[in-house]
């Protein structure tokens, strides 16, 4: 059955109905999950859907079912070629020629990237407001890819639309995020779901999120981010009612948005200093008072001050009463307050499981009033 649905995407696939492709190869993935090709080619629809990041997402999904398979690096490659991922791509690219050095699209694909570094390092301007890059053609050299790279197909990759902005998928979690200096932290509020059904992939300005729901088609949530991150530096926390990813900004920017725009300028993050400025307390007075060292001085004072008579006494007690552990404390409310105020015991053994009764002073006589 997986065969045949295989097929029929290719069918689909060469008579341009991308989008039936696309859902005949994951109907086909739901029968054989571990066949990595499905995903390669998935991955080749999603490119001419232009749903680059979800690309990204099958070609890493297919490299880790088939580390050698050369073609989904040639995918992974051009989609982030087109999320202007240039070093990640270049990356991709250079692994799968390893795997296949007669094909020339690689090469080709590798210059590109080339290029398209040393002009984001030449010119800032490119890296605020990045340009597009246009998908070569193939050379018509040989190819690994037996079962969709046709003539037709190699002639259409020079005609991939070219945009600026990423589709993404309607989301069946609700997510939310929040920034310091050094990282974002988004969460994805997912109940109950096993860390092993979680998978994140990180790029130099991209997030992928695939998450395996019982019974349903999978949650995919991929984006190109505002800034870029540190992959190396992210990590993901699985927990019982969410998942959250922390990512590494590579710059400290203030992320206005967690999505790309190429509307919307980053904005350095002024550095905070350790020590912040004491407040001062308005006054009148050309010399002000350090008030802080005058309530200090006012604490030593009452702390060194010499009570006498009753005073003295009631310090004593507070004193023992707010060093006391909790059995102490117990039985010297207990105590005092059984007795009528004529017993203090410090000793819980001794007055716990008992009554403690009535203790006049020497001469004096206890009397009990009625109301």
């Amino acid at each position: 059955m997986a065969k045949e649905l295989e097929n029929k995407a290719k069918e689909a696939f060469l008579d341009d109905d991308f989008a039936l492709a696309a859902d005949c190869y994951s109907e086909a993935i739901n029968l054989d999950p571990s066949n990595p090709l499905l995903y390669a080619d998935r991955a080749q629809a999603h490119i001419k859907l232009q749903n680059f990041t979800e690309a990204v997402s099958d070609a890493n999904k297919a490299i880790q079912l088939s580390p050698s398979l050369a073609k989904a690096y040639l995918r992974k490659g051009t989609a982030c070629i087109k999320l202007e991922e240039y070093q990640t791509a270049k990356v991709a690219l250079q692994t799968g020629a390893s795997f296949a050095p007669d094909d020339s699209r690689f090469t080709k694909l590798i210059q590109d990237c080339d290029r398209y570094i040393a002009e984001e390092s030449n010119d800032l301007a490119s890296t605020l407001l990045p340009r597009v890059p246009t998908t070569p053609a193939g050379n018509g050299s040989h190819s690994t890819d037996r079962s969709i790279d046709s003539t037709k197909e190699a002639e259409r990759d020079s005609s991939v639309p070219q945009i600026n902005e990423v589709a993404t998928t309607r989301p069946k979690f609700r997510h939310e995020y929040y920034q310091r200096p050094e990282e974002v932290v988004v969460t994805i509020f997912a109940k109950g779901i096993p860390a092993d059904d979680v998978i994140v992939d990180f790029g130099e300005q991209i997030m992928s999120v695939t998450i395996a729901v019982p019974g349903q088609e999978p949650y995919r949530y991929q984006q190109r981010l505002f800034g870029k991150i540190v992959p190396d530096k992210c990590r993901v926390l699985v927990l019982s009612t969410k998942v959250e990813i922390r990512l590494a900004k590579a710059e400290a920017l203030n992320w206005t948005s967690l999505e790309y725009s190429k509307h919307v300028l980053p904005q350095k993050i002024n550095a905070m200093t350790n020590q912040p400025e004491r407040p001062t307390y308005p006054s009148s007075k050309p010399r002000t008072k350090d008030w802080d060292k005058l309530e200090a001085l006012m604490k030593k004072e009452e702390k060194e001050e010499k009570l006498d008579g009753d005073a003295a006494l009631n310090k004593l007690f507070r004193d023992i009463y707010q060093n006391a552990d909790e059995d102490m404390r117990r039985a010297m409310s207990k105590s005092f307050l059984e007795s009528n105020g004529t017993v203090l015991s410090t000793d819980w053994k001794e007055v716990g499981s008992k009554k403690v009764e009535s203790s006049p002073p020497e001469g004096l006589e206890l009397k009990k009033w009625e109301y």
